[in-house]
C-alpha cells in the first residue's frame, strides 16, 4: 500500500513538472511575439513630402493686424475730483474738446485772490507815482511798488493757468473707447480718465522676412485685403523697422483710409505684396508645420526617424511657404501626422 503511494505522489510530481515545462515554453514563445509585434507597431505612420526648389514670382500674401491711427489715454493734470464727465463711451470727440471738468472751487478762490492783490499792488503804485512828483517816495520805493505788481500779476496768470487745469480738454479727435472713472471719483495727476481712438485711418502691421525687405520702401503703394471686406484696398508703406523682431522679420506698417469706417483696431488683414522673379527658393507645404506658420518647425525624417527641426521662413505664398534657411533641396519632412510625433520618434512613411 505505501509503495503505491509513492509511485502516485512520484508520478504526480513528473506531470507536474512537464505541465510547467510546457507553461515556460509557451510564455517565452508569447513573449517573444509580442515584442516582435511592439516592434512593428511602434512605428508612427505619416505622410512626408520633399523639399522643392521652385520660381517664385508675383503677389505673395502676408498677414497681420490692424491698429488705429492714434490711440490715446487723456488723463487729469492736477488733483482734484471729478465734478462732470461730458462723453460717454462711443462718443466722436474732436481735438481741443472738452470731455470733463473737476471741482474748481479752491482753484477759483486762489484766482480770485491773486486778481485782488495785483489790484491793491496797482492801487499803491498809483500812490507811490504821485507822491514821488512831490519827493514824499524815494525812487527805489516806487521801483519796489512797480515789482509788487509784476509779480501779482504773474500770480494772476499761474492762477489762471491752474484754473484752467480743471478743464480737462481731448488732445485728439476721435471715438471714446473706454471710460475708466465715475464722476466723484478724486484723481491725481496722470490718472487716466477716458481712451480714444482715431480710426479715421488704420494701419495694417505685418511682419516680412529680410529677403524681401529689399524690394519694399516708405511710400509704395500696397494691396490691403480685410477680413470683413470683399474689395481690395490700396494702402502706403508708412514704415519699415530698422531691426527685427525675435523671429528674424521686419515690421512694416501699411496706412490704409478709413472712410466707409468699417475697419477697427485688432481685425485681421492681408498685404499683397509683388516680388519680381529671383531665381529658385525652396518651398514645403503650409501642412508641414508644427502648429501654425509662425512657429517655424518642421518634423525632418532622417533613416526613418522623425527629428523636430527649426527653420527660417520666407514669403507665404497661400498653400506653399518659402524656406530661407533650416533646410535644403531633397529634404523630406512630414506633411501630416505631426500630432503623433515626439523628436526623434520612429516613424513608417506611408504612400
Amino acid at each position: 500500500m505505501k509503495k503505491r503511494t509513492i509511485i502516485t505522489v512520484v508520478s504526480l510530481l513528473v506531470i507536474g513538472a512537464i505541465v510547467f515545462f510546457i507553461l515556460q515554453n509557451n510564455k517565452k514563445k508569447n513573449e517573444a511575439e509580442v515584442a516582435v509585434v511592439a516592434q512593428k507597431n511602434s512605428d508612427i505612420a505619416v505622410r512626408t513630402t520633399q523639399v522643392k526648389a521652385l520660381e517664385l514670382s508675383g503677389d505673395f500674401a502676408v498677414n497681420g493686424n490692424f491698429v488705429a491711427n492714434r490711440q490715446v489715454q487723456i488723463s487729469s493734470e492736477m488733483s482734484g475730483q471729478l465734478a462732470a464727465l461730458y462723453v460717454k463711451e462711443g462718443s466722436y470727440v474732436k481735438a481741443g474738446q472738452s470731455i470733463g471738468r473737476l471741482v474748481g472751487d479752491k482753484v477759483s478762490v486762489n484766482v480770485s485772490n491773486a486778481k485782488a492783490n495785483l489790484a491793491n499792488a496797482q492801487q499803491a503804485l498809483s500812490r507811490y507815482e504821485q507822491a514821488y512828483q512831490t519827493g514824499g517816495v524815494t525812487a527805489l520805493q516806487l521801483d519796489q511798488a512797480r515789482l509788487q505788481v509784476t509779480n501779482a500779476r504773474a500770480q494772476v496768470q499761474s492762477a489762471s493757468l491752474v484754473s484752467g487745469d480743471t478743464n480737462i480738454v481731448s488732445k485728439i479727435s476721435g471715438i471714446v473707447n473706454q471710460k475708466f472713472v465715475e464722476v466723484g471719483t478724486v484723481l491725481s495727476p496722470g490718472n487716466p480718465i477716458v481712451e480714444i481712438v482715431d480710426i479715421s485711418s488704420v494701419k495694417l502691421r505685418v511682419e516680412v522676412d529680410q529677403s524681401l525687405l529689399g524690394s519694399l520702401k516708405v511710400g509704395d503703394l500696397i494691396k490691403v485685403h480685410p477680413d470683413v471686406v470683399s474689395d481690395t484696398l490700396e494702402g502706403r508703406i508708412t514704415f519699415i523697422a530698422p531691426a527685427a523682431s525675435g523671429a528674424l522679420k521686419f515690421p512694416v506698417e501699411i496706412s490704409v483710409q478709413n472712410s466707409f469706417n468699417k475697419l477697427k483696431a485688432g481685425m485681421y488683414g492681408t498685404a499683397l505684396f509683388n516680388r519680381a522673379t529671383q531665381g529658385k527658393s525652396l518651398t514645403i507645404p503650409r501642412s508641414a508645420f508644427v502648429g501654425s506658420v509662425s512657429d517655424n518647425t518642421v518634423f525632418v525624417v532622417k533613416e526613418g526617424f522623425a527629428y523636430l527641426t527649426k527653420i527660417q521662413t520666407g514669403a507665404n505664398l497661400g498653400d506653399l511657404v518659402e524656406v530661407v534657411s533650416g533646410l535644403k533641396e531633397g529634404d523630406v519632412v512630414v506633411s501630416s501626422g505631426q500630432i503623433n510625433l515626439t523628436d526623434k520618434s520612429k516613424v513608417r512613411q506611408l504612400k
